[in-house]
């Protein structure tokens, strides 16, 4: 029987106004006092508390960064980070394209100015970003020795192309890049995934094995997870990646497909 779930947040636990459904919460209250619910998302911290508040389940830990960070009882018990060097050659780089680059640790966010895509983060997370330039964070995270949990270019595609290119170039071996759309290039330490992070906690906190683990995704950094747990479910709209490698394929996340498939597994 399972006794964990792991859920994606954006494109699988929210609806379309990217907020959670009556139907998810009351599923997901009814379901915590038999077995932990946690949040796992390449979301910062301050963006996924106030899900959790919601859906009442603050004791939980929660899973940042796509595994970058991990949390438990507000504590880091697990932090990854991308080295100052790279961002530094990854700054020197988009200085001439000027490209978008936010930069994350922990709770920490930092645009280079409240453009258009900060605003666009700033919807879809309700967290506010800091204005500072590139260069002044890096010069704050050196004297802190700091490096990022994430960093997030947004910008044209043909822009978003180079930076791809550059950095595949240069850190193959350290870095992992993520095109969640042409236009958004998420970028993380190579050394963590969605699946290590589970792994990680399942094993120093819930002494709960892989097998008895359910896991939602939809999207390519959920590939592993969904591959790697006993049951991984994909929502409908999920990207083809996903639905490949699922044990089952539920309604889309605007229809509810997380609440529908736990009600039909656990009979709520």
């Amino acid at each position: 029987m399972y006794k964990i779930v792991f859920s994606d947040i954006d494109g699988t636990l929210l609806n379309h106004d990217r907020e959670l459904s009556p139907s998810t919460i009351s599923t997901i209250k009814e379901l915590k006092d038999k077995l932990p619910f946690v949040l796992i998302s390449a979301r910062m911290p301050a963006a996924m508390r106030h899900l959790q508040a919601n859906l009442d389940i603050n004791e939980q830990p929660i899973i940042c960064y796509n595994g970058g960070l991990i949390l438990v009882d507000g504590q880091a018990v697990s932090s990854t980070e991308i080295p100052l060097n790279t961002l530094e050659s990854l700054c020197d780089f988009n200085q001439n394209m000027n490209c978008h680059l936010s930069l994350y640790h922990s709770d920490e966010w930092y645009v280079p100015e409240y453009d258009q895509w900060a605003a666009r983060e700033e919807n879809n997370t309700k967290v506010k970003p800091e204005i500072k330039s590139n260069n002044d964070v890096l010069s704050v995270w050196k004297q802190d020795n700091k490096g990022a949990h994430k960093i997030m270019a947004m910008g044209d595609e043909a822009h978003i192309d180079k930076i791809k290119d550059y950095l595949s170039e240069n850190f193959p071996e350290q870095l992992h890049l993520y095109c969640s759309k042409p236009t958004y290039l998420e970028i993380s330490n190579k050394e963590i995934s969605k699946l290590t992070a589970i792994k990680f906690l399942l094993k120093n906190h819930f002494k709960i094995t892989t097998e008895e683990t359910i896991a939602f995704g939809d999207n390519y950094n959920d590939v592993e997870m969904i591959k790697g747990v006993g049951m991984g479910v994909a929502v409908g709209n999920a990207r083809k990646e996903v639905l490949e490698v699922a044990n089952i394929v539920t309604q889309s996340g605007k229809e509810d497909g997380v609440a529908n498939s736990l009600k039909e597994l656990f009979k709520i």
